[in-house]
């Protein structure tokens, strides 16, 4: 912890020093201040950097309806990040680096080690529509994991996304956007080491992943299939269809990129559909996940080794919400999650309904956010049942 506080503060130093020396160099560069960040460009135009920060501040209550445990509140900072983009000496090569300062951001509890970089990584881009991608950075997944967290309509992604999404991994991506006639598609590939960002080395297992999207209705407006909630209220309806697959090799840990380290690998299967449809204030979206993996059975490997299963099984999430007047926004979602027969000794079926009431000052940049949800087990609607739970989230979401 001692050297991370040094890194915090040779960080804060440096971004301080940066900011200082635009400062003295008005005549000879050009720094515009909006809510896209703080641009900067050389006076050559070979030096492009943006930076980018936010902060997500939450209060939260969970009670299960046992009449035994006490209810649980969660207030903290669930993220602070920075993020700096742009490019050296030709838009062609262009970069993206972001970091995260909060100990639930970092993967600590799991890796054991605060990884502060979430994001490293350099494209090159050949076209306008085709671009390859080197370093750590999100893998082609689920729609809801692709989408930032900074664009979310609800406090926390599902807990489809929770049990079977992908993660960022190191390795290279292709990236191509074509239209056949008038509809866009988008593809994407990458191989990756599997293990997520808190890998030290490299195995023989690897990891492969593809995403595909066809848009029928043609291109949204602002890339607005990417942020939840039609905040452009679309004047025509749009609609993109996905669907992608991921095979991860031998990885050594219980959820693939994510989760805590295992003593023998598992061999991950993952496949996942998703769309989203938005007209005039409206939208609905749904996504499909399943993972398959032969033996879910491990142990972890720590000190003192338990026992962990990975899950088996498939999920639901539906959510849909329309845009009222004045940046108000109204949202609903319902989630049904189903452990495979081989781990429903340990997991059970899983069912979570939300409300959301959401304010947009400045689109995703500036919102408050209200949640409920109700969660119950095996179909049963009963408030007594040993794990029904209700909870309620209030978050604040600001950044530039």
């Amino acid at each position: 912890m001692k050297k991370l506080k040094h890194l915090y503060l040779i960080l804060t130093l440096v971004i301080i020093g940066v900011t200082s020396a635009y400062a003295q160099e008005r005549d000879d560069r050009a720094t515009i201040l909006n809510f896209k960040g703080i641009q900067y460009k050389s006076s050559d135009s070979l030096f492009y950097v943006n930076f980018r920060f936010r902060m997500q501040n939450r209060l939260g209550y969970k009670e299960e309806l046992n009449g035994i445990d006490d209810g649980k509140f969660d207030a903290r900072i669930r993220r602070l990040r920075m993020r700096m983009d742009g490019y050296i000496y030709t838009p062609k090569i262009s970069y993206s680096v972001q970091l995260a300062f909060t100990r639930s951001d970092q993967d600590y509890d799991d890796s054991k080690i605060p990884n502060i970089v979430r994001d490293a990584v350099m494209f090159y881009n050949f076209t306008d529509d085709f671009y390859i991608s080197f370093g750590q950075n999100k893998l082609p997944g689920n729609r809801q994991r692709v989408n930032s967290s900074g664009q979310l309509q609800f406090a926390d992604r599902s807990l489809v996304n929770e049990n079977f999404t992908l993660d960022r991994d190191f390795g290279v991506s292709l990236n191509l956007s074509k239209k056949i006639g008038n509809v866009p598609i988008n593809a994407k590939a990458a191989i990756s080491t599997g293990e997520g960002r808190a890998a030290s080395s490299t195995d023989a297992g690897l990891a492969y992943t593809g995403r595909v999207e066809f848009l029928p209705l043609g291109d949204f407006t602002n890339d607005n299939d990417y942020q939840e909630g039609d905040l452009e209220r679309e004047e025509t309806p749009k609609l993109s269809i996905g669907g992608g697959y991921s095979y991860n090799d031998r990885t050594k840990r219980e959820a693939g990129q994510l989760g805590r380290f295992v003593q023998n690998p598992f061999t991950f299967k993952i496949a996942f559909a998703d769309a989203i449809f938005k007209y005039a204030g409206f939208a609905y979206q749904a996504e499909y996940m399943r993972r398959d993996v032969d033996n879910p059975f491990n142990m972890t490997d720590e000190d003192d080794p338990q026992e962990t299963v990975a899950y088996k099984g498939w999920g639901v999430n539906q959510q849909v919400s329309y845009l009222l007047n004045h940046g108000y926004e109204i949202a609903g979602r319902y989630t049904y999650v189903e452990p495979h027969k081989d781990i429903q000794a340990f997991e059970r079926q899983t069912e979570v309904m939300e409300v959301g009431l959401t304010k947009y000052m400045k689109a995703h940049r500036l919102k408050f956010q209200l949640n409920g949800s109700y969660t119950f087990k095996d179909g049963n609607f009963n408030n007594h049942n040993d794990k029904s739970a209700w909870g309620a989230m209030f978050q604040v979401e600001l950044g530039i």
